[in-house]
């Protein structure tokens, strides 16, 4: 049943993907809002899959501490779900990625059509003059900056890789970063077919106002996604160690 209803979702996934970016192709010559729109959409009937096929639900909490205004948010990074949620969670967020990304297919034209941020993580000095330039460039057009600090998806249990580039925005920009941890990797494992039914749970934290030196703000920031993620892994294995010990008295009772 878990494969089955993995192989909906993905069969729904790849059919809305197909549909939407062709649909969307024109977008590329209008205002950047419209390629803004495509996104959402895209992300929306992604979520909407998830839910419907695979039994697999969000829940946000905390998005009364993200304050108003220019803001850094560094998210967790255990699998794409949280890269697709951030833009139903967030109003078009202006996103930190691989510059590789920028040569996919259809993917790449329209993030740069959004005017997303990437980086080549080559390039270290000139690298960061370049962050820092668009991601002044995206505060000015009020896109709050979403990060994934260490640079790719990372399993349940391997150890934290946060890169420098979080610490040069937060230093740099001067505005506070607000932490956000998540439990994703319990029910969409890490480049995994299989999605488990259940509720994946992301968490704004408290910011982290301005003015830290980058040693301390690395360790803060390290301590407060890893602990909060921590937590909601364990909250998440739990209600799926129930969820299947439920299905299993339920189909053993429906035996003959």
């Amino acid at each position: 049943m878990l494969f089955l209803r993995s192989a909906l979702f993905q069969i729904w996934f790849w059919f809305a993907s197909v549909v939407i970016n062709l649909a969307f192709l024109p977008a590329l010559l209008l205002p950047r809002r419209a390629t803004v729109a495509g996104a959402e959409l895209w992300s929306m009937a992604t979520l909407w899959g998830l839910k419907t096929f695979a039994g697999l639900r969000f829940e946000v909490r905390g998005r009364e501490r993200v304050p108003k205004g220019p803001v850094i948010l560094a998210v967790k990074h255990q699998t794409m779900w949280e890269t697709v949620a951030m833009h139903v969670l967030v109003k078009d967020p202006a996103l930190v990625l691989k510059r590789e990304l920028l040569a996919v297919p259809f993917y790449g034209w329209y993030a740069r059509k959004m005017a997303m941020i990437p980086v080549n993580r080559g390039a270290h000095a000139s690298a960061m003059r370049r962050l820092i330039a668009d991601a002044k460039a995206a505060l000015k057009g009020d896109r709050p900056l979403v990060i994934f600090p260490e640079g790719t998806r990372r399993a349940l249990g391997a150890e934290p890789d946060y890169k420098p580039g979080v610490a040069a925005l937060y230093t740099l920009l001067d505005i506070p970063c607000v932490p956000v941890a998540l439990n994703s990797g319990v029910f969409w494992p890490a480049r995994s077919f299989l999605k488990r039914p259940g509720t994946i749970v992301l968490e704004f934290l408290d910011p982290i106002a301005p003015g830290l030196k980058r040693p301390e703000f690395m360790r803060e920031l390290v301590a407060r996604i890893e602990t909060a993620s921590s937590r909601l892994v364990t909250e998440g294995q739990a209600e799926f160690a129930k969820t299947t010990h439920e299905t299993r008295t339920i189909s053993e009772q429906n035996l003959p």
